[in-house]
């Protein structure tokens, strides 16, 4: 699977989380998912349960640590699959 697919499938798996606030338009390869997107813990959790489920892959803790932008999420996806 190629970055641009992983990435507009990201992009609506995190959509559905960004606070009222946040536009759509924010997203982008280098978005911080917490500071620029203001996503709450419970909802990165959410995101990975989603990741997880859409890509067909299991995440540990040692990747979950490193998700911080939108980027750190594709490089894990594409190491998984």
């Amino acid at each position: 699977m190629n970055e641009e697919t992983i990435y507009s499938k990201l992009q609506t798996i995190i959509s559905a989380y960004l606070p009222e606030d946040v536009s759509h338009d924010n997203i982008n390869l280098h978005s911080d998912l917490t500071r620029e997107l203001n996503i709450n813990s419970s909802h990165l959790v959410d995101i990975v349960l989603d990741v997880e489920d859409i890509f067909d892959i299991a995440l540990n803790n040692e990747d979950m640590e490193q998700l911080r932008t939108i980027q750190d999420v594709i490089d894990i996806i594409q190491k998984k699959i």
